[in-house]
């Protein structure tokens, strides 16, 4: 029998169950986005991966703020990008060599807490070329990209999730040594201080 008590069960029921099947990226907190014009003043204590910051103007590349060793000289005649851990054919590649994987470049916002705030064109390597080229194998988890002394872990599944590559220029300019050359690592949604400068190795955990 179809009583209110019954009918309003059904409606409960059938509520909850399509609240459920909302997919899992709908649930995310919503970005603030960020107009053109905004002060790059009010961003130093803001959290990147809480703004979207694609309307923002880029910064030219004499006002860009440095953070950590910015005087770390390679020579890159002897460079080597090196990929090890859990991979199937260790890599260590040239310069050149990582400059002819396929390229991608993005605006990206880089905050540094407290001191400076900047939305520049990265260009640069995707992790996924790297990866393919080295056979990661079925049990791998994460990275850890080394360089200068630090590295910092990002688990495999972010690398398609966000803009996560390694850069080689700045608004089409090759990436000044203060700022890391000869890779340095993006790392969209994160602060500054963990985008790595001077990256010579990316192990495979």
């Amino acid at each position: 029998m179809w009583t209110r008590r019954r009918l309003l069960e059904i409606w409960i029921g059938t509520a909850s169950a399509s609240l459920f099947s909302i997919p899992p990226y709908l649930w995310a907190k919503a970005k603030k986005v960020l107009p053109k014009g905004f002060p790059k003043s009010r961003l130093l204590n803001m959290n990147p991966a809480d703004v979207d910051s694609q309307d923002l103007e880029i910064d030219a590349l004499g006002k860009l703020g440095t953070m950590g060793p910015t005087d770390v000289e390679i020579d890159v005649k002897t460079y080597r990008l090196k990929v090890t851990g859990k991979v199937e054919r260790p890599l260590s590649l040239t310069y050149e060599e990582v400059q002819k994987l396929p390229a991608t470049t993005e605006a990206v916002l880089l905050i540094c807490p407290g001191f400076f705030a900047n939305h520049v064109r990265w260009t640069g390597c995707r992790f996924s070329s790297l990866l393919e080229e080295a056979g990661v194998n079925k049990e791998a988890k994460s990275i850890d990209v080394r360089g200068a002394g630090k590295a910092v872990r990002i688990p495999l599944e972010d690398l398609g999730k966000k803009k996560i590559f390694l850069a080689y220029r700045i608004n089409g300019e090759v990436l000044p040594r203060r700022h890391g050359f000869p890779l340095r690592l993006v790392l969209e949604d994160v602060y500054g201080y963990d985008w790595v400068k001077y990256v010579n190795e990316i192990v495979v955990l």
